[in-house]
């Protein structure tokens, strides 16, 4: 949305008695812009929280160049080239380095030993000013480039800024204490397998039956949760989508948006197609391509790309560990939205999403402090896993996740598509950069301190992971972040049932336990089928056969739960024809176990391995994107 789409909400002419600024006179004069124009980019400005610099910027109607001049002419200053700015003295300051960056804007000694402020226009260094000494209010303003200052104070405070990504979490609330007890943690393990070893073989019944117990035992507290959201989710219906304000009476907040990327070669070009197709007012919007410096193939495909003004990359100081919270912490920084949200890589999202979003914010109380939009996958068809991936998305996304909303319950977020107020997010610390599933840990985290998040109806697409090894690294690196997440939320139980309450609590305890215990104890659940089908059980010697068939039939009425609310889930236009694949997700089960074992694993021997999801796996993916009708929800219906 720009200003030729925004003529015909209202009159674009100069309220009167609004005197012509500086930087408007200089515009007109140098010939930069046209009068027609900078009425219109007037017009937006007064209805929205963007600066006529980002305005004519974004809709192409000046040069940074041409506006950096002007501005200096304007304000009788004068612009700084790369070479310029690294010449100058740091003013030494008390001021956060993350408010520095955040503003773009930093004080130095000028080439005549007087103070000086380097700002990219002139409201960075009014917002900036109350947080500087006093000594710096007559200070002079130098202008250059946001990115090239904001590279500028990374460079100078990189050792600070490499701290504080991995640190932003309290202690207590994060994960990263566990690099220090490694050698604990080998020495229990040992002890508990050996413990466990010694009492199979002594008691080999005994340790199955306990085993089974508590697989049983959870596979009905995970049976009655999902039939509590699924109904739920029924009777209330899905999240209404907020209301349609006139955008003349909605004041737009920026919005900053993150997308992680590392060895994404393949699929930088699409990405930043599928990004220019948003319609939120690009002057508004502040898109961060996040990247590792380590990963200099992404940054040279990018490097070919001619982007546009509000897109801009942000390289992350190699560092360990190498984890998508941890770079995202350290670009957040960077961001100047009042807003912060992320995409994948692979994300096809609506175009009007980010609209949505910030109408949903703005109908919403301060407490709601974040929004998750529903996940889909737009390679549903390519083979037998994209299928059954797309139909534990669909159930997840559209029924459990909007049930467990409308149930009050505390929810875990899903990675993308997630949208946080900037002030929520910076309270709570914003990500645990060693916990690889940090979206499942910030959703506790925020409802802990007292926030709530709430479903949004509105759909990204992404790739649906197709190939069974990749698929299995990627759910792996899922469960052991949701083993992290319970561990360090449980370290005081106490605090959590205070802060959470006791019904979110119950919900936190019913979702995880019954979850992890599921995917670990999975073969023993399947050994039931035996009874079904006429055959000795390891149990039969202990237990009463009638116990032994109720328990079988118990199996097989929660399997055909399952099956009905999995096909409820995909019983909509577009994904009706995976309707008759419901019954095979009993055979994909098998493989969430062995990432489950894998997870295991990995948690004591390697508990911040980031375990990349490939990307780029599906067959024309693109194309399939491209024919999808392009609706509000994003070309996806809604249960």
């Amino acid at each position: 949305m720009g200003i030729s789409e925004l003529r015909h909400l209202g009159p674009t002419h100069r309220p009167a008695g609004t005197a012509m600024s500086a930087l408007e006179r200089v515009l007109l004069a140098r010939g930069i812009v046209k009068r027609d124009d900078l009425e219109r980019a007037g017009w937006v400005r007064s209805r929205s929280d963007a600066t006529l610099d980002r305005i004519l910027t974004a809709e192409g109607l000046a040069s940074e160049a041409d506006l950096l001049e002007a501005n200096a002419r304007a304000f009788q200053s004068r612009s700084l080239t790369a070479r310029d700015l690294a010449q100058l003295t740091q003013f030494h300051v008390d001021t956060p380095v993350e408010l520095l960056l955040r503003h773009a804007v930093l004080p130095v000694v000028d080439r005549d030993g007087k103070a000086a402020i380097v700002c990219s226009d002139r409201r960075s260094s009014e917002e900036i000013r109350p947080h500087l000494p006093v000594a710096l209010n007559p200070a002079r303003v130098l202008l250059a480039p946001r990115p090239m200052i904001q590279d500028r104070i990374a460079e100078l405070h990189r050792p600070a800024l490499s701290q504080a990504m991995v640190t932003r979490v309290p202690e207590e609330e994060s994960c990263r204490t566990w690099g220090q007890r490694r050698e604990f943690r080998l020495v229990a393990v040992a002890v508990l397998l050996v413990a466990l070893a010694l009492l199979t073989v002594l008691f080999p019944r005994l340790v199955f039956g306990i085993l089974a117990g508590w697989a049983v035992v959870t596979l009905i507290v995970s049976a009655l949760f999902k039939m509590a959201a699924f109904v739920t989710g029924l009777v209330v219906g899905p999240p209404e989508p907020p209301a349609p304000q006139p955008l003349r009476k909605l004041p737009l907040p920026r919005v900053s948006v993150l997308v992680p990327l590392f060895r994404e070669t393949e699929i930088v070009h699409e990405l930043v197609a599928r990004l220019t197709r948003l319609t939120y007012p690009k002057s508004l919007l502040d898109v961060v391509l996040v990247l590792e410096e380590e990963d200099g193939a992404t940054r040279d495909a990018l490097a070919g790309i001619d982007l546009p003004p509000w897109i801009r990359p942000v390289v992350v100081p190699d560092g360990a560990p190498r984890t998508k919270p941890r770079a995202m912490n350290y670009a957040l920084d960077f961001c100047d939205g009042d807003i912060i949200g992320i995409y994948d890589a692979e994300d096809a999202p609506a175009p009007d999403q980010i609209m949505q979003v910030v109408r949903k914010f703005g109908a919403s109380p301060p407490e709601m402090a974040c929004v998750q939009g529903y996940l889909d996958y737009y390679n549903p068809r390519q083979n037998w896993l994209a299928r059954c991936f797309t139909i534990e998305y669909a159930t997840w996304f559209r029924l459990m996740l909007p049930g467990m909303a409308r149930m009050g319950l505390a929810i875990p977020l899903g990675g993308t598509t997630v949208f946080c107020r900037r002030e929520a997010l910076e309270r709570v610390g914003a990500w645990d950069s060693h916990n690889v599933t940090e979206d499942a840990d910030l959703g506790f985290r925020l409802a802990r301190h007292g926030y709530r998040t709430e479903m949004l109806a509105t759909v990204t697409g992404e790739e649906a992971n197709c190939l069974p090894w990749p698929w299995i690294k990627q759910r792996s690196r899922w469960l052991k972040g949701y083993m992290t997440t319970y561990l360090v939320h449980m370290r005081r139980p106490r605090e959590l049932l205070r802060q959470l309450g006791t019904w979110r609590f119950l919900g936190f305890q019913a979702h995880f336990v019954s979850a992890l215990s599921q995917v670990m104890l999975a073969p023993l659940l399947w050994s039931f089928w035996l009874v079904l089908l006429g055959l000795p059980h390891p149990l039969d010697p202990v237990l009463p056969h009638w116990s032994m068939v109720v328990l079988g039939s118990l199996f097989l009425t929660i399997e055909v739960i399952n099956l009905t609310i999995h096909a409820t889930a995909v019983a909509r236009a577009r994904h009706k024809h995976l309707i008759l694949w419901t019954p095979t997700m009993h055979l994909y089960g098998p493989l969430g176990a062995v990432a489950a074992y894998k997870a295991l694993y990995e948690l004591v021997l390697k508990p911040f391995f980031w375990d990349k999801t490939t990307h780029g796996l599906s067959k024309g993916g693109e194309q399939v994107r491209r024919a999808l009708p392009q609706g509000s929800d994003g070309a996806f219906d809604f249960p």
